[in-house]
């Protein structure tokens, strides 16, 4: 019987979507994310063009320019992932889904290529964010700050019971 009163914490482990480094949000050069107007996670500034699916989850949306991602975990975290910054702009170019709406992804599962040097030359940043835009559900958040891999956790969010 005590189970009922003692509820399990539930968290939600997400990994690196590239290869690269973390970057604080508030360093975005954008100030949507840098304020965190939409949510809170962390940035990454990747050093290859690959982006892999950060936690498993349902494709809830493949923005039609292909640089953003919105997805949605089991636990009904909504997470948004935008490869570099203003890279809508870039209308698609550069930028290859394996991915499509209502599909369901594992964590490491590669989901995007892009070109980063395209994204240089252009003029854009290639920060990427990693967003929870409904954190109204997240009790807490730890991040990891460093190099990253698909396989590095970098970020612990305790969910609300």
């Amino acid at each position: 019987m005590l189970g009922l009163f003692f509820k399990k914490e539930k968290i939600v482990e997400f990994k690196s979507p590239v290869n690269g480094e973390t970057v604080d949000l508030s360093n975005v050069p954008d100030e949507v994310f840098a304020s965190k107007m939409v949510g809170d996670g962390v940035a990454f500034k990747p050093d290859q063009g690959m982006l892999f699916a950060p936690v498993n989850g349902e494709i809830v949306q493949v923005f039609p320019t292909k640089h953003a991602i919105g997805l949605r975990t089991k636990e009904g975290l909504e997470v948004l992932i935008h490869i570099g910054i203003d890279t809508v702009e870039m209308k698609g170019k550069g930028f290859k889904s394996f991915i499509e709406k209502s599909q369901w992804v594992k964590a490491g599962d590669k989901i995007m290529e892009f070109d980063l040097n395209l994204i240089e030359e252009t003029g854009k940043s290639t920060l990427t964010p990693l967003i929870i835009t409904n954190m109204g559900n997240v009790k807490s958040m730890k991040l990891y700050k460093g190099k990253v891999t698909p396989q590095t956790t970098v970020m612990k969010v305790k969910l609300k019971l």
